[in-house]
């Protein structure tokens, strides 16, 4: 892992438009990025597929300014016609080597693993980070299974040391140090950040747990 990606990791804040409260998700994306987020990726099961692109373009000329990459969830067509940097893919997605092909041999491509099999079905695709959870019981997303806790972390990281791995499900300031101790190397978080009544202070807090 390079050092900017290893970086880019630290406070990745997915934007789901479903937990905003109403607000624009670019607005939510600009203030998660003056709180200090290091990475966003745009997942939004709602829109169409023009108002996706709108919302996908304008996000990731946002985290250009920011010098931060820009990730799209699921949508590799969307993340080349955006211009974002990469996708992450679930297991029904495009297989990472079709999306690879279409986004180009640098674009970050990041997948899922909630244990030993799904971490050995992934690593053959060589991911750039490996989603790992829920770490804990969320409502974002209802598909997620029951929590696997920071020790899943810690599993895969003993099974796979030199992939780079990522917390994700129900992370909140108090609990998100337990993410990393276990190993991780960054967190990803959704409602605590994007359905926090104050957007930057909320990434804020965060980035002050996870550093630099």
């Amino acid at each position: 892992m390079t050092r900017s990606l290893s970086r880019a990791l630290r406070l990745y804040v997915v934007l789901d438009p479903a937990v905003a409260g109403g607000r624009p998700v670019v607005d939510v994306a600009r203030w998660a990025i003056a709180g200090g987020a290091t990475m966003l990726q745009l997942r939004d099961k709602q829109s169409t597929d023009r108002a996706f692109l709108a919302t996908a373009q304008a996000v990731a000329e946002l985290c250009r300014a920011a010098g931060i990459p820009c990730i799209v969830n699921d949508r590799v067509d969307a993340a080349r016609a955006a211009g974002a940097d990469g996708v992450h893919l679930g297991h029904d997605d495009l297989p990472p080597a079709a999306a690879r092909e279409i986004l180009g041999e640098h674009a970050i491509i990041g997948m899922s693993a909630g244990n030993i099999p799904e971490l050995q079905a992934a690593l053959p695709a060589k991911p750039d980070y490996l989603g790992v959870g829920p770490m804990y019981a969320t409502h974002t997303k209802r598909d997620a299974g029951p929590p696997v806790g920071p020790a899943m972390v810690r599993t895969l990281r003993q099974a796979a040391p030199h992939v780079p791995l990522v917390g994700i499900g129900g992370i909140t300031a108090q609990n998100a140090a337990a993410v990393l101790a276990a190993g991780a190397d960054g967190i990803a978080v959704v409602s605590s950040v994007v359905a926090a009544p104050d957007v930057a202070a909320a990434a804020r807090e965060l980035r002050a747990i996870v550093g630099e």
